[in-house]
């Protein structure tokens, strides 16, 4: 029997703390026929669906090779023709570096309706978990978030470098870690002092977020010394010396049954 076209749900999952799914995602994925999710979807969030639901997993790995892009958007459009309610689940917010743009458009060439439901990005909840408000009336009225992810074809990412070190208050670097040194060098190049703050924040708001702090100048270095791996956030400012003050969730983690560390450099 014919059902007629489905629909397609571009969930944002949140950052990894799995009560961080919005109630709208929630009801989506309690009544999906396929769920298409990604490598920092944190596994727990699949409960959600029904046990009938098909569960296809298209993660993309930088150290591994990877489903394509062009293949996820064939599973969407394959299944979503054949009458299913299908949900794209991404980690965070699936609009900041999600590629939703992209297979939305392949879903309205085919004449498939969606719906995009908005997450929790990391880029905002990793630094508040790791007490680093991105904005602060005395230290911040501004902030970026900038891929550090470098194309496969090895051709740099136009970055504004010269107004992002005299013109944003705080920056936020997502897949940025295996770059800290391009990072590093065009924030100095272009102005910012050496001595400017900045965190790393890996598996924010997991029980295994770790965080380490440092200055612009010497960031490099300690990202080495310590073998400090992806995936994790990069944030650079003044709000940074907040963490002082306000880190909150790896102090509860210390103090709990959870397993995780956190490191100040």
């Amino acid at each position: 029997m014919n059902r007629g076209k489905g629909n397609v749900y571009f969930i944002g999952a949140g950052p990894g703390d799995p009560k961080l799914l919005t109630l709208r995602g929630a009801e989506l994925l309690q009544e999906a026929d396929v769920v298409v999710y990604d490598r920092l979807v944190n596994k727990e969030l699949l409960q959600h669906a029904p046990k009938k639901a098909e569960l296809i997993y298209c993660g993309k790995s930088p150290q591994a090779p990877s489903i394509t892009q062009e293949e996820i958007n064939q599973i969407l459009v394959y299944h979503g023709l054949q009458g299913k309610e299908v949900v794209r689940l991404k980690g965070g917010d699936s609009t900041v570096f999600g590629r939703v743009g992209e297979e939305a458009a392949v879903c309205r060439e085919q004449g498939l309706s969606f719906e995009i439901v908005p997450g929790i990005t990391s880029g905002i909840a990793a630094p508040a978990y790791a007490g680093i408000p991105l904005t602060h009336r005395e230290l911040s009225s501004s902030f970026a978030v900038i891929t550090g992810h470098r194309r496969k074809n090895g051709r740099e990412e136009e970055i504004d470098w010269n107004g992002l070190a005299t013109g944003v208050d705080t920056l936020v670097f997502y897949m940025g870690v295996r770059q800290i040194h391009v990072i590093q060098e065009n924030l100095l190049l272009h102005g910012l002092a050496h001595d400017t703050p900045v965190a790393l924040i890996r598996w924010g708001t997991c029980e295994t977020q770790e965080t380490i702090t440092g200055e612009l100048a010497s960031i490099t270095k300690e990202v080495e010394r310590r073998n400090f791996q992806s995936p994790a956030i990069i944030v650079v400012g003044e709000v940074v010396k907040l963490r002082e003050q306000l880190a909150w969730f790896e102090d509860k983690l210390n103090t709990s049954s959870y397993l995780g560390e956190a490191v100040n450099v």
